[in-house]
């Protein structure tokens, strides 16, 4: 009997400084987007970021954006701030807007996108991810050890 190693959630979680010295919408939308691991620290290919920006600013519209929609917006913000444009070809943030999906950050609906329920960011990591996702990892890598216990 072989069981899978695919992980049916994960989730990393980092700790960094009090956000007080940062007044930059961009590098706090990074800090969180390192804080939930989204982010690899010192990753230079930071599409996912400006992804959550566009995201965040068509939620306070409450608008669904298609993933090419998503892709412009990005593209326009990199250029208008001096950002590579790195990361931003179609499979790219498909590949990133499926893990906003799995960590239950977004909706999708008819290939359209949103941050879930149109919530701020805040609200969708207490309800999708702290009171959600951590228990159910919790849960199961304590039936783990008390499996090991057992051997």
């Amino acid at each position: 009997m072989s069981m899978k190693e695919a992980p049916l959630a994960e989730v990393t979680l980092r700790r960094y400084e009090k956000p007080s010295s940062l007044n930059n919408h961009r590098e706090l939308v990074k800090k969180v987007c390192l804080s939930l691991g989204l982010l690899q620290p010192g990753d230079g290919r930071d599409s996912i970021v400006d992804i959550v920006l566009v995201l965040e600013k068509a939620r306070k519209e409450r608008k669904w954006c298609t993933s090419f929609e998503i892709r412009d917006l990005v593209e326009h913000s990199r250029k208008e701030h001096g950002y590579e444009l790195k990361g931003l070809a179609e499979s790219n943030i498909r590949r990133q807007l499926k893990r906003l999906r799995d960590i239950l950050l977004i909706d999708k609906q008819e290939n359209k996108y949103r941050l879930s329920e149109f919530a701020p960011l805040r609200e969708l990591f207490e309800s999708k991810i702290e009171k959600f996702l951590i228990p159910q990892c919790l849960e199961r890598i304590k039936e783990y050890l008390s499996a090991l216990e057992k051997v």
